[in-house]
């Protein structure tokens, strides 16, 4: 990771100040007793009042935000596609090394971080929080991992490059919703093992996990990357897991001889650049909204009919049924708590939620019951 560092700082100072016109802003605020720090890449067509996607793109062990931003570059994307960047920072453990708290060992929350970060960004920037994504390289793929099972309800897909989970972490994995996730790996990977170690899931395991999750296809379709790149001393496949709940797939890019590397930059050892690891994100994370992916909660024969619309909304939620009758609506938050109940006689209620999120209505009349998501924007 040293020599990444060196590399990248030459980098940075070889790019004349003020080359690009959009603007990166800088900033930091008090999270935990700690002082968080994040920068944000905002494209220059960027407009008040639009709301656009966020992008996490989270650094790798001892990397910081500045360095992520070069090599795992997503800005020439942002200026054509129009979405916001996020370059945040892991703290310093003690050794001094940049970090997120995936690893177990450390009292730092990172997923309160992040959820409290978007929160940040939405008041200043007009974020569509239908499309909120994390990726980032390493330990950053690691936390995006962590996002998508223990934060579902901010992200409607994440991807990871050279990250993984560790067994606990997968084994707990909380997901309230089918979630879409892209994994990029080197099979001759020695900092993250592609088969795996003791304390690291190997990759087509975290894809058969993801699978489940989604009910995708349990055994993907693969099909060879052209070998566009002769001299970059790798080869790579795309394997996708089909058909999953609400249009969900999990892909995996399996680079054959492949490296601790991001596809696509600059060569630090052997890096595949038969595909660009930040294009091949952006194309799967702008196929889906988290919306998209709040389907009910599976339910019986004689579940209760009712809708709900809109979802999602921005405060309040219209619930209309098919005749009056004593019911119950009970709310709770992505976190297990109940945070409203009703009882209602009428054939339409509404419901006003004020905090954003993901949220379980439930309808209880006698012995029917049925539970929905919904996402307060």
């Amino acid at each position: 990771m040293r020599i990444l560092n060196i590399l990248l700082l030459a980098l940075h100072i070889a790019v004349p100040v003020g080359l690009s016109a959009q603007p990166v802003v800088t900033g930091s605020f008090q999270f935990g007793g700690l002082t968080r720090e994040y920068r944000l890449y905002i494209p220059a067509i960027y407009s008040p009042g639009t709301a656009v996607p966020l992008v996490f793109n989270l650094h790798g062990y001892g990397s910081n935000n500045q360095q992520q931003e070069l090599y795992g570059d997503f800005r020439a994307i942002a200026d054509t596609a129009n979405f916001i960047i996020a370059h945040a920072n892991g703290t310093l453990d003690a050794g001094g090394n940049r970090f997120w708290n995936t690893f177990g060992g450390s009292t730092v929350n990172d997923l309160g971080f992040i959820t409290a970060l978007i929160d940040s960004i939405s008041a200043h920037y007009s974020i569509d929080a239908d499309r909120v994504y994390s990726t980032g390289m390493s330990n950053g793929g690691f936390m995006s991992h962590d996002l998508a099972c223990f934060r579902s309800e901010r992200f409607a897909a994440i991807a990871s490059v050279t990250g993984t989970m560790i067994p606990s972490r997968m084994n707990t994995c909380a997901a309230t919703h089918p979630t879409p996730v892209m994994q990029i790996h080197g099979t001759a990977d020695a900092t993250v093992p592609y088969n795996g170690s003791a304390a690291m899931v190997p990759v087509e395991a975290l894809m058969a996990h993801w699978a489940s999750v989604n009910n995708c296809d349990p055994v993907p379709t693969i099909t060879p990357v052209p070998d566009i790149v002769t001299t970059d001393g790798c080869t790579a496949e795309h394997h996708v897991y089909g058909n999953g709940d609400a249009g969900t797939t999990v892909e995996l890019f399996k680079v054959l001889g492949g490296a601790h590397t991001w596809p696509g930059a600059f060569p630090i050892g052997v890096t595949n650049q038969d595909i660009d690891a930040s294009v091949e994100i952006w194309r799967f994370f702008s196929r889906y909204r988290l919306s998209d992916l709040l389907t009910s909660v599976p339910e019986g024969e004689d579940a209760l009919p009712f809708s709900i619309g809109p979802n999602p909304s921005d405060d309040v939620f219209h619930l209309r049924f098919d005749a009056p009758a004593e019911r119950t609506i009970t709310v709770v938050n992505a976190m297990g708590q109940r945070v409203q109940e009703v009882v209602s006689r009428s054939d339409a209620l509404e419901l006003e939620l004020e905090v954003s999120g993901v949220y379980l209505i439930t309808v209880r009349e006698g012995q029917r019951v049925r539970t929905m998501r919904v996402l307060r924007s």
